[in-house]
């Protein structure tokens, strides 16, 4: 699949590490996984990409405790990172990562990276039901939004 492979070269420079989950659940997970639902929202400052935004969402667990939630839209990628080991539970049986990075690419490369504070809120995908992942991020000069709802299908761990 297209975006696995966008997935695995956008975060080839940096290190592997295990993800880590929060409560009972299984994701994020080390590797790359994919969910299928809707993008809802891709906004980056008042660029709004929601239309374009595709079908799928990459979670790509790093050996070294990243974990990056990446949209794509119209042939560019935006990628939320953060720390894997820090996820801590939030409302509704819900999970909740604290970002530190927003990474940008096209086709298959990863062309930038922007210092952020922020979070990534996430259901748990194995539950059968169809979860939302919401990420909000802010650097100095610009905010950044994601909201995916996934199918309620399994993810794909690739």
């Amino acid at each position: 699949m297209r975006l696995t492979v966008i997935a695995v070269a956008a975060l080839s420079a940096v290190a592997f590490a295990s993800g880590a989950s929060a409560a009972s659940q299984n994701f994020p997970s080390a590797g790359v996984t994919t969910l299928a639902g809707k993008c809802a929202k891709l906004v980056v400052g008042k660029v709004d990409a929601s239309k374009g935004c595709k079908g799928e969402l990459a979670s790509v667990g790093l050996p070294n405790g990243q974990v990056t939630f990446i949209f794509t839209s119209g042939g560019k990628m935006l990628g939320f990172q953060g720390d894997g080991t820090a996820i801590k539970a939030a409302s509704n049986g819900n999970a909740r990562i604290p970002l530190n990075l927003v990474t940008t690419g096209v086709g298959e490369k990863m062309t930038g990276q922007v210092k952020v504070a922020g979070t990534c809120t996430f259901g748990n995908p194995y539950s059968g039901k169809p979860i939302a992942i919401e990420c909000t991020a802010e650097s100095k000069d610009t905010t950044f939004t994601g909201s995916f709802s996934t199918s309620g299908k399994a993810p794909k761990q690739k």
